[in-house]
């Protein structure tokens, strides 16, 4: 069982600066929920009690615009790491209207 966190920082990155935050840490408020998102999050050891993965082809990434030199980045993940055996919830969305749902 994981342990629970009593902190947490709100954000890391300032875009608009292209620096970091420096963002103070945050009490975690009772009975709350940490949502982590991020591309190639899995397989990293990150301590979570639930993961969701959003599987797409690599021919469903192009057309959301995923840069070609990306593309290879996304398939050795998805054969290395296995997101879509190790994910609590899998969502393909090879079609963003009607994304089919498996519960692990």
């Amino acid at each position: 069982m994981l342990e629970r966190a009593d902190t947490y920082l709100p954000s890391l990155w300032d875009p608009e600066r292209d620096r970091s935050t420096r963002a103070a840490r945050q009490p975690v408020p009772a009975r709350g929920v940490l949502l982590v998102a991020g591309v190639l999050l899995l397989g990293r050891s990150l301590p979570a009690d639930l993961t969701v993965h959003l599987a797409l082809s690599a021919a469903a990434l192009r057309r959301r615009g995923v840069p070609a030199w990306q593309i290879p980045a996304f398939v050795a993940y998805a054969d290395q790491i296995r997101p879509v055996e190790n994910c609590d919830v899998l969502i393909r969305a090879e079609d963003p209207l009607r994304p089919a749902i498996a519960l692990r």
